[in-house]
Order: structure tokens, then sequence, then C-alpha cells
């Protein structure tokens, strides 16, 4: 339906879907933190290792790899607290990513589980993430989910307190922590800041230029923007900064990624 430059769309169940999640997430207790993260040793071997072997290596992938193992540093941010007002600590961290995928001829991204991402190498996540790329549609919905969609909104955001009637549940669909990469669909440095229904999530933002120094001397260097969310009722600040902090170290020192000539 049009008049004249205008249009009416249907709304997809795809945004209904993100809408109650919105609104769900926006009632949890969430603390943002913003961090600038120097990736630029991190960018250069993985410049390397696709010099090496002619193919393009996920950067998505590498920030997994560094997220599950400060988890794994940090076990007590692997947890979900329950409606008793009990806390699930989980020893498997299950990364819910979003990946960029095309659909329908237009360029999205979708969420994938990564199991067990601290137990993995950057390459096999990596090789997880491009498969999910490749896979059909991973939202299209069965009929029981058009059905469940045409449900009043109070109904259908029962779903998203699964985290609180049954953890365990809750990280078989849709895993313990996630990552959001808003960068992947633009250039430049910027923050992202959203609420979420995980203990912790990190959202990827951009990379840009900066000075900085380094061992006294001024130089340039790439700088990523990591906007990092706990759940407050979960987490407490100095936890949560132990574990940035921890974080940080392991993205700036490249961690997981190794060149053909290193050890």
């Amino acid at each position: 339906m049009s008049n004249g430059g205008d249009r009416i769309e249907p709304f997809s169940p795809r945004r209904r879907g993100t809408v109650d999640y919105m609104r769900t997430a926006g009632k949890r207790s969430n603390v943002h933190g913003l961090v600038e993260v120097d990736v630029t040793e991190a960018k250069r071997r993985i410049r390397t290792i696709e010099e090496e072997t002619g193919e393009r290596l996920s950067f998505t992938a590498f920030l997994t790899f560094c997220l599950a193992h400060a988890i794994d540093d940090h076990p007590e941010i692997n947890a979900y607290r329950d409606w008793r007002g009990r806390v699930h600590v989980f020893d498997e961290v299950d990364v819910n990513v979003l990946v960029e995928t095309t659909i329908r001829g237009e360029r999205i991204g979708v969420p994938h589980v990564i199991r067990g991402a601290n137990r993995r190498s950057v390459r096999s996540l990596h090789d997880e993430i491009r498969s999910a790329q490749e896979s059909p549609d991973p939202t299209e919905l069965s009929r029981w989910g058009q059905v469940g969609l045409r449900l009043p909104g109070f109904a259908r955001r029962l779903i998203w307190r699964l985290p609180q009637w049954f953890p365990r549940r809750w990280k078989d669909v849709a895993g313990t922590v996630a990552i959001t990469a808003v960068g992947m669909f633009g250039g430049g440095g910027g923050w992202a800041i959203s609420p979420t229904n995980y203990t912790l999530q990190l959202t990827v933002g951009g990379i840009s230029e900066k000075p900085r120094l380094v061992d006294g001397e001024l130089e340039s260097r790439e700088l990523l923007d990591l906007t990092v969310t706990f759940d407050h009722d979960v987490v407490d600040g100095a936890p949560a900064t132990r574990f940035v902090r921890r974080l940080t170290e392991l993205v700036e020192d490249a961690s997981g990624l190794r060149t053909q000539d290193e050890p």
C-alpha cells in the first residue's frame, strides 16, 4: 500500500521478537562499561596469519576466544540468578555470537551459540562462525513459532524470563554470555549501549586510529571500542573490574593468535 512516495510495510516477525526481547531485557539491572582496547598487535598477527594461510581469519572469532578465556579465569561471571535468589554458575562458556549473513539478499546479524568456547582454539571458533554464515536462515520460524507470535505481547515476552525460571534450559537454548558486533556494519570508532538478557554481554564497536603512549613514545595505534554490560544483580563492581582487566590483557596480547614463526 502506498501514497505518493510513502509506503506501509508489514512489521516482520523477526522485528517483533526483537521488540519483545528489548522490553524484557530493559528491566534488568544492567551496568555498562566503555573500554578502549589496543588491537594493533592482534590485527598485525591476523594479517600475518592470513598471508600465511591465504584465507581470512574472523576477528569475531578472536574476540570470542579472549572473552571465553577471560571468563574461564573469572567463572563467577558465567552465571544466571534464578527466581529463588540462587546463582547458577556454569563450567562451559557457551557464547551467543551475532553472525553476519545474507538472507534473501539482505545482510543481517543472526544469533548463533558456540558451545564450550573456553575449550576451543581461535581457528575452531573461526570455522564454526564461517559455517554458521553459510547455513540456512536460523531465524526462520516453525509453524508453532508463527502461532506464538500471534499471542498477546505479555504472553510472548514470557519466554525471555527463562533465565530466571530455568537457567539450565536458557543456557541450552541461548548460551551463557553474548557478544554482538555492531562494528561489523560500519567503519570508524564508537560504542553501542544495549540492554541484555545475559549476565554478561560484550558489544563490539568500531576500530579507529589514535595516538597512544607506548614505552614512553607516542605512536599511532588501532583502538577498538568495547561495551561490557553486566547484570549488577549477579556481578559486583570489583569482580567486573577484574574481569575487564583480564579481557583487555588477552586482547592486547593477541592471545590465541600464533603465526608460523612463533613457537
